[in-house]
């Protein structure tokens, strides 16, 4: 069977990384992009999960305005944290 090259931009450390990992499976990156690409035909999708960071979702945000707000009227704690998968609820 014919093959092609493909050419890709990363990281050197999360190459080298992902190297040592697929080695230690007795895997090639090579291998790894065929499976990956195979994956994809065969289901149509991104076979994993693919989520945005939930710091940039709209409620979020909303809170981190609001706490600005808050603590620019003196009002409000430096380090108040939220749980953002269960705002709203």
């Amino acid at each position: 069977m014919k093959t092609v090259s493909i050419t890709t931009r990363v990281n050197p450390d999360l190459k080298a990384q992902a190297e040592f990992l697929c080695e230690q499976m007795g895997l090639t990156l090579s291998t790894v992009y065929t499976m990956l690409l195979k994956a994809i035909v065969r289901t149509g999708s991104i076979p994993f999960e693919i989520k945005a960071d939930s710091f940039y979702s709209e409620a979020n945000q909303q809170h981190l305005r609001a706490a600005i707000a808050r603590l620019e009227d003196g009002e409000g704690e430096e380090h108040d944290l939220v749980d953002v998968d269960n705002m709203g609820q």
